[in-house]
């Protein structure tokens, strides 16, 4: 197996990072950084996203899995304590490969696409938005406030769930859409529930101006001055976690909170 690694940067990982560099080695895998097949992410949730969009154009070619020495693992298999239930995982188990599809986001006047795992949030900190929703070409609503976030199932426990919008359960292939700090008075109201659609969804955002806006998704951003339409669905793309053992998510949930 050619194996690369994704590192937090602090003094920790990257003593794990050796270590498992030198027993992959031992193990008959070769450390190949320029053209991986697997890369194994030692930190947390922030940076497996990171290595995510390292590898944004080759997601078909390489697999990922998480080793957690973060502040939150949700997505990591491996806590640095069980770095020998791993080494022996590697030699020992047959993995299997659990996909999760992205996000994608196209903004037309910037000629821009990128994609997210989590979710997009399209909001301001210093003024009310006016965005009006469209899915699958159809007027939902327009909702005013700070902006809206779709999330994936994936990102269900992210923004989304500090937005008090529903968990999905691993498995389900859903969109969820969610208001951010909304605006309703007897004048204006939307319906403030989070609303979860079927994956093949399109949803569109337009709004007569986005001055001084953003696109935040996963840990990137994008500022949306002069941009008055966004496009978002889910992605062909997948990113493609191995697993060398069962994980419960419901143990993953209870982990988190």
């Amino acid at each position: 197996m050619r194996f690369s690694f994704q590192l937090r940067g602090d003094v920790n990982s990257k003593r794990v990072g050796d270590y498992l560099k030198k027993e992959c080695l031992k193990a008959g895998w070769e450390y190949r950084p320029d053209d991986p097949e697997i890369i194994l992410s030692i930190g947390g949730d922030g940076t497996l996203l990171r290595a995510i969009h390292k590898y944004i154009d080759c997601l078909d070619k390489i697999m990922f899995v998480g080793i957690h020495t973060g502040t939150l693992g949700f997505f990591t298999d491996y806590t640095q304590d069980e770095l020998e239930l791993f080494l022996d995982d590697i030699v020992n188990q047959k993995p299997y490969i659990e996909e999760s599809p992205l996000l994608e986001f196209d903004i037309p006047e910037k000629e821009f696409k990128d994609y997210a795992l989590n979710e997009i949030r399209i909001e301001s900190l210093e003024k009310t938005l006016y965005l009006d929703i469209y899915i699958d070409g159809e007027f939902f609503e327009r909702t005013t406030g700070s902006g809206i976030c779709l999330s994936t199932q994936a990102g269900s426990t992210a923004v989304n769930r500090a937005l008090k919008g529903a968990v999905v359960d691993s498995g389900l292939q859903v969109l969820q859409l969610c208001e951010i700090m909304p605006i309703s008075h007897k004048i204006h109201h939307t319906l403030l529930n989070p609303y979860i659609m079927k994956s093949d969804r399109e949803v569109v955002i337009r709004s007569v101006s986005l001055h001084n806006a953003e696109a935040c998704y996963d840990h990137l951003h994008i500022g949306l001055n002069d941009v008055n339409e966004i496009h978002m669905k889910t992605s062909e793309k997948k990113v493609r976690f191995v697993r060398y053992s069962t994980y419960s998510y419901l143990k993953r949930l209870k982990n988190l909170y």
